[in-house]
């Protein structure tokens, strides 16, 4: 069975690690940092550029040679108010010191120097309805294809209700054919709400090779290789999660599973 599911490494500190090598692919990397406040982190983003994300709580933050003081407003994700984001390009380093108890995430993929530093959000980013029914969902922004600030890294967020789907009509964006469709890794960073809820997500292909279905937890991890990958919020539990995705070209284009394509 493909290990597609990945659970943190415990509640303190680096709590996932996933790189290319790790997921058995090229171009997508995530870390995940759960920081007390007053406690540091330090990195180097080499060949890579880096989008962190404040997912919850505060830290100031040194990077590319500046200081950009603190960042992060929201101290629970479920607020859903936009997040607090800073790009930092590949070969440069970067700190994060945490004034409160933090959750700071580290979006990773292939860079080539062709953007400078900067924030990301809050402003210019809004939570915006996609989908309607049962298939509701909340959309924070952060680094799609409208922004020219990235060389390969897409990042955004989605806040389900509970009882809805979302990442659905099923899709896959598995195949380098653009303008059809374009090959993106993908990795779901999930939360829930209720921490101690549960939600699904399943990943498949048309011809079932693959084909699996998982219970996700707060601070879990999936990783999307290829496939279909809808997930599913349960009655009572609000389930929230932040993609990455990355590939040789930087657009998300994407076809539907034959037996929901009447539904897009």
């Amino acid at each position: 069975m493909p290990d597609l599911l990945k659970r943190p490494f415990g509640t303190h500190g680096k709590v996932h690690q996933i790189t290319p090598e790790s997921a058995g692919w090229r171009y997508v990397g995530f870390d995940l940092h759960r920081l007390r406040a007053g406690e540091s982190v330090s990195d180097v983003t080499g060949t890579n550029e880096v989008i962190l994300v404040m997912v919850e709580g505060k830290a100031t933050f040194d990077a590319a040679g500046q200081q950009w003081g603190e960042l992060g407003e929201r101290m629970n994700v479920f607020e859903k108010t936009p997040p607090h984001c800073l790009y930092v390009p590949n070969d440069q380093e970067w700190t994060a010191s945490a004034t409160t108890d933090c959750t700071l995430a580290v979006c990773k993929a292939p860079g080539k120097s062709g953007h400078e530093a900067r924030r990301i959000g809050p402003d210019g980013i809004s939570l915006t309805q996609r989908g309607e029914g049962s298939n509701t969902r909340f959309i924070n922004n952060i680094a799609m294809e409208n922004e020219d600030y990235c060389d390969a890294l897409l990042v955004t967020e989605v806040f389900t209700p509970a009882g809805n789907w979302s990442s659905y009509p099923s899709h896959r964006h598995d195949e380098d054919d653009f303008p059809r469709i374009t090959y993106l890794e993908e990795t779901y960073y999930h939360r829930l709400n209720p921490a101690n809820g549960f939600g699904i997500q399943r990943v498949y292909t048309d011809d079932l090779q693959l084909n699996e279905t998982m219970t996700v937890h707060d601070h879990d991890v999936v990783c999307v290789p290829r496939g279909h990958h809808p997930c599913g919020a349960p009655h009572g539990f609000e389930m929230y999660y932040l993609n990455v995705m990355a590939g040789p070209l930087r657009k998300w284009r994407f076809v539907a599973a034959p037996n929901v394509e009447h539904m897009m």
